[in-house]
């Protein structure tokens, strides 16, 4: 399968599921962000208040915009985006396949502050399967991003109905989210939950209960 053009990341998704971008997105290189977000963040510390000669805040600017570029949205560049190969199902499974618990670290667009959860997803095997390992990397790559739960989740899933070949595809997630925990009404016992079903999975309660039995709810 191959991967969206650098320059036309999310264009391969319905357009209402796209991450919001600027036309100019890519016009900076990895390298050109981290020097020009280090300066910015130095401001808001200054801003704050905080002594930026200190030898334990001196640093951080530095390392907030590496952050910000190389870990926790490292998934707004299509050249991470990880390849789907898909091998021969020679062994004719076709029963449900499910990865679940997959870790799940995402930034709210809203407060940029932490999404912390699990993602669990299935597929009906047709001629094809992949490795399990893809399925993470693309749970990853959507999460790596600013996002909402409910669009991530529609994401991952219309990512994989196109990178599978099939419509057979469930996609729930279960996160906690620091801007309700550490700010706002500071509730921590809550948690937020977000499913998508497609194919079989939609129009089938027996498989969207064999799913829901197989990842433990």
């Amino acid at each position: 399968m191959d991967n969206p053009a650098p320059g036309a990341a999310d264009l391969h998704l319905p357009a209402d599921l796209r991450t919001p971008l600027r036309p100019d997105a890519f016009a900076l290189s990895d390298d050109e962000k981290i020097a020009g977000i280090e300066p910015h963040f130095r401001a808001i510390m200054e801003l704050l208040g905080l002594d930026l000669t200190d030898d334990s805040l001196s640093g951080t600017p530095r390392r907030v915009a590496k952050m910000y570029v190389q870990e926790w949205f490292r998934g707004l560049n299509p050249e991470h985006q990880p390849a789907m190969k898909l091998f021969e199902n020679r062994y004719q499974y076709h029963n449900m396949l499910v990865e679940r618990d997959i870790t799940l670290f995402s930034c709210c667009e809203h407060h940029f502050v932490p999404i912390i959860g699990k993602a669990h997803v299935a597929y009906l095997p047709g001629e094809n399967v992949v490795g399990l390992s893809k399925l993470n990397r693309v749970v990853q790559y959507y999460a790596r991003r600013p996002q909402v739960q409910e669009r991530l989740t529609c994401q991952i899933a219309e990512e994989l109905k196109r990178s599978l070949h099939t419509e057979d595809v469930a996609v729930l997630i279960e996160a906690d989210h620091l801007c309700v925990m550490s700010r706002g009404v500071n509730d921590t016992s809550s948690s937020t939950i977000t499913a998508e079903y497609g194919g079989r999975f939609a129009q089938s309660e027996q498989y969207r209960a064999e799913f829901l039995r197989l990842i433990g709810r």
